[in-house]
């Protein structure tokens, strides 16, 4: 039970490591809460037009969930902890760059940590979404579409991969709130108003 509890905490805490905000001011460039969106993502510091900036931050923030559940499946094991804990650690690795605590609890809406959480999990689905992802970026030129398209594939892409298992139920707690903190890209698309990448 310790070895689950520090694998959990652990992970909402690298989780909570807010690479939007740690490469800004690397690069002295605002913080990314301030400008644009105000969403301390990838999007939105490319606004600045700083591209190596934003592509620091899309790695740093899918590196996080990567290295949460992929050091989980290996160490949960050995240390004889429950089904559930891989789960559990997603989970915590994607609350905390939802709600950091590092950084007021004022974190991003999770598209990169969730894509490294699905390469952790099951990387030949990782590839297939990132596809999905960028057809449907380069395609309509709005990022928030192309995250809403594949959020709604990732936990029926776990399910069939993984089977129901844990893992694939903790897909859709993650699909559910990538979908509630796009609450209001969605608004934004139905109304036509949504930002373009780069605008």
């Amino acid at each position: 039970m310790i070895a689950a509890f520090l694998l959990i905490v652990g992970a909402y805490l690298i989780g909570s490591v807010s690479f939007a905000v740690v490469v800004s001011r690397a690069f002295g460039l605002p913080d990314p809460h301030e400008y644009g969106s105000g969403n301390p993502g990838a999007t939105n510091v490319l606004r600045t037009g700083h591209r190596a900036a934003a592509l620091l931050t899309l790695l740093g923030d899918g590196a996080k969930g990567f290295v949460a559940v992929f050091a989980a499946k290996q160490i949960a094991p050995l240390a004889g902890a429950a089904d559930f804990v891989v789960a559990a650690v997603a989970l915590a690795v994607f609350l905390g760059h939802l709600y950091p605590v590092f950084h007021r609890f004022a974190g991003g809406k999770g598209v990169s940590t969730a894509a490294g959480i699905v390469f952790a999990l099951h990387w030949p689905l990782g590839v297939a979404l990132i596809a999905v992802w960028l057809v449907m970026a380069f395609g309509f030129k709005i990022s928030s579409l192309a995250a809403l398209t594949t959020t709604v594939l990732l936990p029926l892409g776990l399910f069939y991969s993984l089977g129901p298992r844990p893992e694939a139920a903790a897909g859709i707690v993650i699909a559910a709130l990538l979908f509630w903190r796009h609450r209001t890209n969605i608004r934004q698309l139905i109304a036509g108003r949504e930002r373009t990448i780069g605008q």
